[in-house]
C-alpha cells in the first residue's frame, strides 16, 4: 500500500464462507496489518461476516484472527462498522471488546479530508422490491431479533449457515453492475438534490465501480473479496 493519510473502506468479505485454508481471513489480516501508520480511520461497510449474531456470553466460532486484528487497529485509529444484511445482529460486542463504533443507521454523512461523504452498507437504500423489503423488515425488527437471541446458538448458527449456503447456491455470482437504473443510484441522485455531497461510498453490490451522480458528486461501490483484496482509500 502506498496511500497515506487516508481513510480506508472495505466491504463484503463474508468471513465464514467455506475456506479450509482461511485464505480470505489471512488476506484481511495482512491488509489490516499493512495499513499505514498515519491512516486516519477504517470503515467496515457490512457483510464483513457471512453470518454474525451477538449473544451475551457466546461468540460465533471462527474468524478469531480477524477479530484480533480489528481490535489492534481500533487501538490506534477510529474504526466504524455499518452492519450489513449478513451481520446485522450485533449489539455491544464490537464496541466493548474490539473498540469499534457501530452505526445502525442506513447511512451517515461525515466530513472526511474536507469532503462531505455519505457512507453505508447500501442494501436497504433505493430498494422497492416487496420481497426484499419484507425480509429487511423482519431481519431488523427488534421483536424478531429478541426471539432470535432467545433460541440456543446450536439452533441458530446451523440454520443461519444453511441459509447463507443456499443463498450462494442460487446466486453464485453476487456481483451486480450498478447503473443509473439501480436502486442505489436512484437513491443517491435524489439525496443529492437536497444537500451537497462530494462522495457516496457503499458496499453490498459486490461489483466495484466509481461513477458520477447527475445531482452532484460521485458514487463509489466497494468490491467484495471473492477474488482477493479489495478496498477504497480516500
Amino acid at each position: 500500500m502506498s496511500e497515506t493519510g487516508k481513510y480506508y473502506f472495505v466491504s463484503d468479505l463474508h468471513l465464514g464462507v467455506p475456506d479450509p485454508e482461511r485464505k480470505r481471513e489471512r488476506l484481511f489480516v495482512d491488509f489490516l496489518k499493512g495499513l499505514p501508520a498515519d491512516t486516519k480511520g477504517l470503515f467496515l461497510l457490512g457483510d464483513i461476516f457471512d453470518f454474525w449474531v451477538d449473544y451475551r456470553d457466546v461468540v460465533p466460532r471462527g474468524s478469531v484472527r480477524a477479530l484480533a486484528a480489528i481490535a489492534e487497529v481500533a487501538e490506534r485509529m477510529d474504526v466504524w462498522f455499518f452492519p450489513g444484511n449478513h451481520d446485522w445482529w450485533v449489539t455491544d460486542y464490537f464496541e466493548k471488546e474490539l473498540g469499534v463504533k457501530i452505526i445502525h443507521e442506513p447511512y451517515r454523512v461525515m466530513e472526511l479530508n474536507g469532503k462531505q461523504v455519505c457512507i453505508g452498507h447500501g442494501d436497504t437504500l433505493g430498494c422497492h422490491d416487496l420481497k426484499s423489503k419484507l425480509v429487511f423488515h423482519v431481519f431488523r425488527n427488534p421483536v424478531c431479533i429478541a426471539l432470535l437471541r432467545a433460541l440456543h446458538p446450536h439452533m441458530v448458527f446451523p440454520f443461519a449457515h444453511a441459509w447463507a449456503a443456499n443463498s450462494r447456491k442460487h446466486h453464485p455470482d453476487r456481483a451486480i453492475e450498478v447503473t443509473r437504473e439501480t436502486g442505489i443510484y436512484r437513491f443517491v441522485n435524489e439525496f443529492g438534490k437536497t444537500r451537497h455531497i462530494d462522495l457516496y461510498v457503499f458496499g453490498h453490490w459486490h461489483s466495484p465501480i466509481r461513477m458520477e451522480v447527475e445531482s452532484g458528486g460521485e458514487l463509489i461501490v466497494v468490491g467484495d473479496w471473492s477474488q482477493g483484496v479489495s478496498y477504497v482509500a480516500l
